[in-house]
């Protein structure tokens, strides 16, 4: 590296003003240097915590759709589970209506009648059951494009584009550090 001096009298400077000129060319180039540095540093800063900040966001929406699902796996299972119960509890009391009837010396049509209104409040139940099955998916389906909404949106905002280098920015920065490094040797 060349003395201050040189580069001042490199520059056509006097001999008396040479080191000084040199001096701030010195520390423009060095203020330059540094800042397109930080800034080289802050972007690669940056990429790493987006790229760590996006792997949390899908493995937190992966769990938040699996736990979604693990629930509706639940929900279909107790829905069965009522189902199959309410049919056989409404075979037992057919059968229970129909011995009933046989030992009292009922036959006919009121026996039907009897036979239609548990097999109608079996159907009832059912439906009620559907129903609510059916109410379950379209609030877990919401929920579904909920978190998928969710995660587009935390996903966009993690993954803000990284600004680039300024070497302009830089040069013209380091180009006014040396010039006031000048006035300030002067």
């Amino acid at each position: 590296m060349c003395p201050p001096a040189v580069i001042g009298a490199a520059l056509g400077a006097s001999s008396a003003t040479a080191a000084a000129v040199g001096t701030s060319v010195y520390m423009g180039l060095a203020s330059a240097g540094l800042q397109i540095r930080g800034q080289q540093i802050q972007a690669k800063t940056q990429a790493k915590v987006q790229e760590n900040a996006s792997k949390v966001e899908r493995q937190r929406y992966l769990n938040e759709v699996s736990s979604l699902r693990s629930q509706q796996a639940q929900e279909q299972v107790a829905m069965a589970q009522k189902l199959q119960s309410n049919k056989t509890r409404a075979r037992e009391a057919r059968a229970t209506a129909r011995v009933s009837a046989g030992e009292a010396g009922v036959a006919g049509l009121s026996v039907d009648a009897l036979m239609n209104d548990l097999t109608r409040k079996e159907a009832m139940y059912n439906n009620s059951v559907n129903t609510q099955a059916q109410m379950l998916d379209v609030r877990r389906e919401l929920s579904l494009r909920d978190a998928g909404l969710g995660f587009t949106n935390n996903m966009l905002r993690i993954n803000r584009p990284i600004e680039e280098v300024n070497y302009a920015g830089a040069l013209v920065s380091g180009a006014q550090t040396g010039l006031s490094t000048y006035g300030a040797l002067k």
